[in-house]
């Protein structure tokens, strides 16, 4: 793009990004004969080339079931494993390799809490809070804890640009406040929600807090022991890792007084038909056999990462949405569902006269791909007083070509329909 866009294009670091899109294969193929663009990696991101060959090489190489095996295959599958555990809580800055638990995804981590930590807790009555912009993920395992129990849950409200309402939150935690469960950047806006201030806030009223972070783990640096939150969780798949393993982060001695969520092999101590004593953690929370290929290409992925250094991936970024941003609006009859004061990772979009899932067929024969519907927050859209939306996120391998790439196919989309 030329003329004032660009010369306003805030500096985007020193990452090389045509480096980086070489070491994604998917990026060099077409859809409908175009080039892809893909801009939806709120939803699941690529995968480079070392998270590839990872995968490959456990299956080809490395394999055999993990702390089990006497046998060197199962050693070494087991180091790996157990170095891939170590890995993630070196990335997340947490204190204690015991305090990473491997699950499915952020969705399975969010339910292990409800089960496991919270509906022992919950009485007729009691609250679980949560914000008007949360994932499904963060609102139904909740309302399912709740209704066996008597509680219910309670949304925070976000106000019309899009941003939380700290204000009305403060005032929602209560003596009945079992739990607040919030997302550090909402997967629909963009939004980037200030979640050392709201963990702060809960801790003086005796509430633990889980972070959502499935939609910040990719884009800024991740501290846990900085963040003052009980539980984090987040998946694989959207930090350039493989789909089917995620991570709860939780504090070693709340995991040290919650009880299985689920029984089955290696989350045991001894078995007797007389009763069963499990596991330390995070062993006691990790039944069966894990997804051993996926965690160490999990490892491979926050190596991945730290190669490139997460603050230029977020200097990179965030001049990238800043870019987008401004030409987005130089669409006609487009409007922005959000005008948060800080956005990461996507953004959201109505056009007058179409629908979201036409804009996503039209963009989709240029080679775009985005997301339409209402992005697993149906809440959020009700709020907005939408049935849906269009969305555009982008990833580190996503340059100014592909904004550029996107405009000009909503700008077609906008003269077909104005």
């Amino acid at each position: 793009m030329t003329g004032a866009l660009a010369e306003t294009l805030p500096a985007a670091g020193a990452l090389d990004v045509d480096a980086i899109r070489r070491q994604f294969p998917i990026l060099h193929t077409t859809m409908h004969d175009r080039p892809l663009v893909y801009l939806d990696s709120a939803a699941s991101t690529q995968k480079p080339r070392a998270v590839l060959d990872a995968l490959l090489q456990v299956y080809e190489r490395d394999y055999a079931n993990i702390h089990r095996g006497v046998y060197d295959l199962s050693q070494r599958a087991s180091a790996l494993h157990d170095a891939a555990r170590r890995k993630v809580q070196r990335f997340i800055g947490a204190r204690d390799w015991r305090e990473i638990v491997f699950v499915r995804n952020a969705t399975e981590a969010i339910n292990l809490v409800a089960y496991s930590f919270l509906r022992p807790k919950l009485g007729p009555g009691d609250e679980i809070l949560v914000t008007e912009m949360e994932h499904h993920a963060n609102i139904v395992p909740w309302q399912l804890v709740a209704g066996e129990t008597g509680a219910k849950v309670v949304a925070a409200p976000i106000t019309d640009a899009g941003e939380l309402d700290l204000v009305a939150l403060r005032e929602r935690i209560g003596p009945r406040t079992r739990l607040l469960g919030v997302t550090w950047v909402s997967n629909v806006l963009g939004t980037v929600n200030p979640v050392e201030e709201i963990t702060a806030l809960a801790r003086r009223a005796g509430v633990p807090v889980l972070v959502d972070a499935a939609q910040a783990i990719q884009h800024r640096p991740v501290d846990v022991s900085a963040l003052g939150a009980d539980f984090l969780v987040f998946s694989g798949h959207k930090m350039y890792g493989p789909s089917g393993v995620g991570v709860l982060w939780g504090r070693a001695e709340l995991l040290e007084a919650m009880p299985p969520w689920q029984g089955g092999g290696d989350m045991i101590e001894e078995v007797s038909f007389a009763g069963t004593t499990f596991n330390d953690i995070p062993f006691r929370f990790e039944a069966g056999t894990p997804d051993i290929a996926g965690v160490i290409a999990l490892g491979a992925a926050v190596d991945w990462i730290e190669g490139l250094g997460m603050a230029l991936i977020d200097a990179h970024e965030t001049a990238l949405m800043a870019y987008a941003e401004r030409a987005i609006r130089q669409v006609p009859a487009l409007r922005l569902i959000s005008e948060p004061k800080e956005r990461s990772g996507a953004l959201s979009f109505v056009m007058d006269g179409c629908h979201p899932q036409d804009i996503g067929t039209l963009l989709d024969l240029d080679g775009i791909a985005i997301r339409t519907g209402h992005h697993c927050a149906m809440p959020l859209h009700a709020r907005l007083g939408l049935p849906a939306s269009a969305r555009a996120s982008i990833g580190v391998y996503n340059t100014t070509d592909d904004i550029d790439a996107l405009v000009a196919s909503l700008r077609r989309v906008a003269d077909m329909f104005g």
